[in-house]
């Protein structure tokens, strides 16, 4: 029972790992909601404009309409607007560049000395960002602490235990967050 629970805990650690591409950069940085971009297009001017994706995901732009950009890197944004406004501008080159990435955001709540929301602009795991939260209060439960993941319409939940962490065991559990995730310290 216990070597099949630490490959259920591995296999989702690995998963994390695997998931965190949208951070770390080995596809590129995934947009998400309250991203704020400059989009460019060379020698035009009137092509220049600094966007902030919509809370559905969208954005506008002249030329070019409306684009659903989270999810997608600022390399297939920028390859889409460039096929929109070449429509009309046959030599347009776009740059596309993320000034302040505000929509990748983690969540730490419960007995920690500063609780709330933390930019995911960096690969983090569990015990950074219970770090960025101030670290456990006193009262905590460290081993009975939970992060919250969504998959589209499923949420799942993964213990983390913060003394075996601590003293260097089951670091599999130290995973790394995705936008979106909760850290909970009861």
């Amino acid at each position: 029972m216990r070597v099949a629970r630490l490959l259920a805990l591995l296999a989702m650690g690995i998963a994390y790992t695997c998931g965190a591409d949208a951070v770390s950069g080995s596809e590129g940085y995934r947009l998400q909601p309250g991203d704020v971009l400059q989009v460019v297009v060379w020698k035009e001017t009137d092509l220049q404009s600094e966007i902030v994706i919509r809370p559905d995901g969208g954005i506008s732009f002249p030329l070019a309409g409306d684009i659903h950009a989270a999810g997608h890197t600022t390399d297939e944004l920028r390859a889409e607007l460039e096929v929109r406004v070449r429509k009309l501008v046959p030599d347009a080159v776009v740059t596309v560049e993320v000034k302040a990435p505000n929509g990748n955001r983690v969540y730490v709540i419960g007995k920690v000395n500063k609780p709330g929301d933390f930019a995911l602009n960096r690969p983090i795991d569990v015990l950074q960002a219970i770090s960025l939260a101030g670290g456990v209060t006193p009262f905590a439960s460290t081993n009975q602490i939970r992060v919250l993941h969504r998959e589209g319409a499923r949420q799942i939940s993964v213990r983390f235990r913060y003394s075996d962490v601590a003293k260097g065991r089951h670091l599999e559990q130290n995973i790394v967050l995705q936008s979106g995730d909760t850290v909970i310290v009861p």
